[in-house]
């Protein structure tokens, strides 16, 4: 019975190993045989002494003359179950069937089992449940099986070991462990992704180094980024095979084609525990001829790439990861530096970590370049990465080896598609650092359907970042838009830049154009208006002077940011046309420095032009921020140059305009000359038929007389403007209730101060509803000077500038530290 069991064993072993040969194919029949053999027919082959040369050749012939359907099907069989299998059955065959051991043996030698010296079969078996019981064994006649231990398998342990200590991701760790929990009856799969250089492979590492326990079976790893080498397209058939190796396949039995390696890998996986770590993984089938068939195994996933997505559909969980936060990038700088370093200069150790966005890949570099340059101090690098044109090649070492941010991001970039990799570049010569669909559409000059299916896959390349949810904005992280920059310089040629701004630069004028109509449709203009063939956005109403107003909130850095460049690009009309329209947003949000800037690019872009009455209509309205932000000698020479400007071009309506900007500036400075500036911007407005320009004026002559001291005139005036305003088919409410200000002011004056407050009240409400939030503070600093007037009712003081203080902060206003002082009086009293 043992020497039966020991033959069983060493006969699976060869059989196992025979199956993943070239071999397998043509020796199945002879095996079908010998289980479909019946008792018979095994005597007539071998005398049961030995197995002659000649019993063997006739115990081959019968073999293949039984092989049916039925056999066949029990030969697939044991090769499904493995070594196990083919034990049982061969031993279950040598107990019940005479001859039987006789024909094994035979079959044994012809199919080429292991060779001792002098060409005889040296076959290794085991014995019994223990193996390597009979060492050397003589078994049934002359041949000599040596029957030695098979060396047991090492169990596979392949994730590499971090080079570094890890910090941070702690939170990440235990959201891996969720959605991969112990002790399930399938196999995990996670896709970890992120931002490129964002930490995926050290997050994976260190995941899988603490999880090994769960695992007895092993942990493969397989570097997809080392398989496609500088020439992209990573070898599915090698990877599968490096696995197979490392399950212990030797490499005489490793299968040629992809799919029988892939069938073997499934075999082998079968009833282990086990984790797989597929690094840096490019396409779905890399995943999918990988996956481990033992319950309770996992496979980690780490990827840049857009095309895996579909594996959720497999069941496939994803997790990305963030860059990191300032503290924690802190905790690596100051690991790999050493702590005495940044807290030697703590402030350039956080000017470091944030031109580093919080990857660790930049965080790293950057502290091996301090490490290997003694000269270089904290405060040194940071100087020279805050240079943008010169960060990405600060963010690298040279050696035998080049280490770079940038080919971090290279790995990502080569994966694009053409069409994909063109926009990515197009995306970081965008001056502004977020954006719309639209917008990115207009850089790459495609519609904004076919746009969003490509910002899809460079979203899903971790390359692009989209939200908050709901803004529908995009934004690339610093770096990978330097990177993209890079990558524009080198391929899209010298024009390629110029371009993009012009088509960009066309695409805001006419957008903003519709919302500065949607903002408020009566209202001058020097720009004609051609939106072509592009419908409005934004709907009429109230709703659509809200969206317009939100739009044109999310877009003012990037259009600051594209006046910059389109004015430096010499592109002097879509910067002066896009200038006066722009002007919209600022009636409501007082973003003066912007607003500055803004004017003051359009009115030297539309002097360039030699366009009079847009450098006129442009100076006049920047006079508005100039005396805002205190600059009235400023304001006063702008001025001036839009009164002459605004004569020269002839336009009545336009001199009226100025004029009343001349006596807006009057009123802080002469205010008695500022009634005859809006008495003489009255008369022209009147003459021109303008009825608004008419109500304007009729408003800011009620503020200069009552300034003036004539309070019960300025009432009735004021309370002409308000009604003008009012009247007509689009009423204006924001200056209705501007109006309402400066009659409560004058109800004040007259000593009517109940009547003051209601109007004020009123005037604040109308004003927050319109999202004046500049009149709103004026309003409320109304109410709180007569609240702290002796005997004034201060039940609202502190509400009133507590709302003030933060209008005025959030619009930059010099005026908010005035106020926090103010607060902080009420407070304590």
């Amino acid at each position: 019975m043992e020497e039966l069991a020991a033959l069983a064993a060493a006969a699976a072993a060869q059989f196992v190993g025979l199956a993943v040969s070239d071999g397998w194919e043509s020796a199945k029949g002879r095996l079908a045989g010998f289980f479909g053999r019946r008792g018979g027919e095994a005597d007539a082959a071998a005398t049961g002494e030995a197995a002659t040369g000649e019993a063997a050749g006739e115990a081959e012939a019968l073999a293949e003359g039984a092989a049916g359907p039925a056999e066949l099907a029990v030969v697939d069989g044991l090769a499904e179950g493995g070594r196990d299998a083919w034990r049982g059955g061969l031993l279950r065959v040598l107990l019940e069937r005479p001859g039987a051991e006789a024909e094994l043996r035979a079959l044994l030698g012809e199919l080429g089992g292991p060779r001792h010296a002098g060409g005889q079969p040296g076959l290794v078996v085991n014995s019994g449940a223990q193996y390597g019981l009979y060492q050397g064994a003589v078994i049934n006649g002359g041949v000599n099986y040596h029957v030695t231990a098979p060396e047991t398998p090492e169990v596979p342990d392949e994730i590499p070991a971090l080079r570094t200590r890890f910090h941070n991701r702690t939170g990440e760790l235990a959201a891996i462990d969720g959605l991969i929990p112990e002790g399930t009856d399938h196999v995990g799969v996670l896709l970890l992704g992120g931002t490129p250089g964002v930490g995926k492979t050290a997050t994976a590492t260190r995941w899988a180094h603490r999880s090994r326990p769960r695992f007895p079976d092993g942990q493969l790893y397989v570097d997809f980024a080392a398989l496609r080498g500088p020439s992209g397209g990573a070898d599915v058939s090698a990877a599968v095979g490096m696995c197979l190796r490392s399950l212990g396949v030797g490499e005489d039995y490793l299968p040629h084609s992809l799919a029988e390696r892939t069938r073997l890998y499934r075999k082998r996986s079968q009833g282990r525990r086990m984790l797989l770590m597929l690094d840096d993984v490019s396409d779905p089938a890399q995943v999918r001829a990988l996956m481990p068939q033992g319950a309770g195994s996992a496979l980690v996933v780490t990827s840049s790439s857009a095309r895996l997505t579909e594996l959720f559909a497999d069941g496939a969980v994803p997790l990305d990861l963030e860059p990191l936060d300032t503290a924690s990038a802190l905790l690596i700088l100051a690991d790999r530096c050493g702590e005495r370093v940044t807290a030697a200069e703590p402030g350039a150790a956080e000017r470091l970590v944030a031109l580093c966005g919080g990857l660790p890949v930049a965080l790293h570099i950057v502290a091996a370049r301090l490490l290997a340059t003694r000269r270089l101090t904290p405060a040194g690098l940071a100087d020279e990465l805050a240079d943008e044109s010169r960060r990405l090649t600060a963010m690298s070492l040279r050696g035998e080896r080049t280490v770079s941010v940038s080919a971090v991001f290279d790995s990502a970039y080569l994966q694009l598609e053409p069409e994909e990799a063109r926009l990515y570049r197009l995306l970081g010569l965008l001056p502004g650092r977020s954006f719309d669909a639209a917008t990115a559409a207009a850089a790459a000059g495609l519609g904004v359907r076919e746009t969003e299916s490509l910002l899809d896959v460079l979203q899903d390349a971790r390359l692009l970042e989209y939200g908050p949810a709901g803004q529908g904005r995009y934004h690339l992280h610093d770096l990978v838009r330097l990177h993209a920059r890079e990558r524009a310089a080198a391929e899209e040629g010298p024009g390629g830049h110029r371009d993009l701004v012009e088509r960009v630069a066309r695409h805001y004028v006419v957008r903003v154009g519709h919302a500065d109509r949607a903002v408020r449709a009566e209202r001058l203009r020097i720009a004609d208006f051609d939106p072509g063939p592009e419908p409005s956005p934004f709907p009429g109403g109230a709703d659509g002077r809200a969206r317009a107003l939100e739009w044109l909130e999310a877009e003012r850095a990037g259009i600051v940011a594209l006046l910059r460049e389109a004015s430096a690009l010499g592109l002097r009309t879509p910067v002066w046309q896009l200038a006066e329209g722009f002007t919209a947003l600022f009636l409501y949000r007082r973003h003066l420095g912007d607003w500055r800037e803004s004017l003051e690019l359009g009115a030297e872009a539309a002097a360039e032009d030699l366009v009079p009455a847009a450098e006129a209509r442009l100076r006049s309205m920047l006079s508005r921020p100039l005396m805002d932000l205190g600059e009235a000698a400023r304001a006063r020479t702008e001025l001036d140059k839009a009164v002459a400007c605004a004569e020269v071009s002839g336009r009545t309506v336009l001199r009226a305009s100025v004029m009343e900007f001349l006596g807006r500036y009057l009123d802080r400075v002469e205010p008695v000359r500022a009634i005859e500036a809006y008495e003489r911007s009255l008369a022209l407005n009147t003459e021109a038929g303008e009825a608004r320009g008419a109500a304007i004026a009729l408003f800011f002559l009620g503020c200069a007389q009552d300034a003036a001291g004539d309070p019960a005139r300025a009432l009735e005036t004021l309370t002409r403007a308000r009604e003008a305003f009012l009247a007509g088919a689009e009423p204006d409410r924001r200056m209705a209730a501007r109006a309402a200000v400066a009659l409560g002011r004058a109800h004040d004056r007259l000593g009517e101060s109940a009547r003051a407050v209601a109007v004020l009240r009123q005037a604040v409400r109308a004003l927050a509803e319109q999202g004046a939030t500049h009149y709103e503070a004026e309003a409320l600093l109304a109410l709180a000077d007569m609240a702290e007037r002796p005997g004034g009712d201060r039940s609202d003081l502190a509400a009133d500038l507590a709302r003030a203080l933060e209008i005025h902060e959030a619009g930059g206003s010099p005026l908010a530290e005035a106020l926090r002082e103010r607060l902080r009086a009420a407070l304590e009293a």
